[in-house]
């Protein structure tokens, strides 16, 4: 029996001639997730990925300094590439931070953005909302009491508040199955926008030192402005 759904990468609707006609002359056999397996080059697999193989041996040309990752699916593939990719750049973290720092980044400066939401929220508190994650994290129904009130939506019961915190929750929402598989119009995986759902997540990344860099330069930022960050 086939599965109803078959990921697009596994599809035959770019076959060119070419692939069809040696599809024809290979051995087969029924699939389980698709309705026909081919052997190639001494292994199995689906239309689609012959036509990648042969698009693939035409068109890639390796350089000396290109690193393959070969891995099978669920096999901490993400952990390697996230190892590979800080091996690669880690010399190059001190230099984005400083950029940071000075920035010098797309949509920067970081802080600059901040300090006008903040003080527009201090002018005008029934025009801006300024909530932090921090908070939010720390006293979720109290943080989203605040915000119901800011739309206009108060509770009438102290259980709906409950329910939302509940519904909303990190634990909740990634297991959806829409945040769980697919990727965006832009390419990125939806899952990639769910990590921990904890406050210090940047331990992960970053060093002590590079954070204490950050840190100061926040702290020289903000300083007079009555904003505080705590991480």
């Amino acid at each position: 029996m086939t599965s109803s759904y078959v990921p697009i990468y596994l599809g035959d609707e770019d076959l060119t001639q070419e692939t069809r006609d040696l599809l024809s002359s290979l051995p087969s056999e029924k699939g389980w997730l698709v309705s026909q397996i081919y052997q190639f080059e001494g292994s199995w697999h689906t239309q689609g990925l012959v036509q990648g193989i042969l698009n693939c041996q035409k068109n890639f040309k390796a350089n000396d300094s290109d690193i393959i990752l070969a891995t099978t699916p669920k096999s901490g593939t993400t952990w390697l590439k996230a190892l590979l990719f800080a091996l690669i750049h880690r010399d190059k973290f001190p230099v984005s931070i400083e950029a940071f720092c000075q920035g010098k980044f797309i949509g920067g400066p970081f802080w600059d953005h901040v300090l006008e939401y903040w003080y527009e929220s201090r002018k005008n508190p029934n025009k801006v909302l300024f909530v932090t994650y921090e908070e939010l994290k720390k006293q979720t129904e109290v943080e989203v009491k605040r915000i119901a009130d800011f739309i206009g939506c108060g509770f009438t019961a102290e259980k709906e508040v409950s329910e939302i915190v509940k519904l909303c929750s990190f634990e909740s929402l990634s297991k959806l199955e829409v945040n769980r598989q697919g990727k965006l119009p832009n390419g990125i995986e939806s899952n990639s926008y769910f990590r921990k759902g904890e406050i210090g997540g940047w331990r992960d990344t970053l060093s002590e030192s590079l954070a204490e860099v950050i840190d100061r330069t926040t702290e020289e930022k903000f300083r007079g402005s009555g904003l505080k960050f705590s991480c």
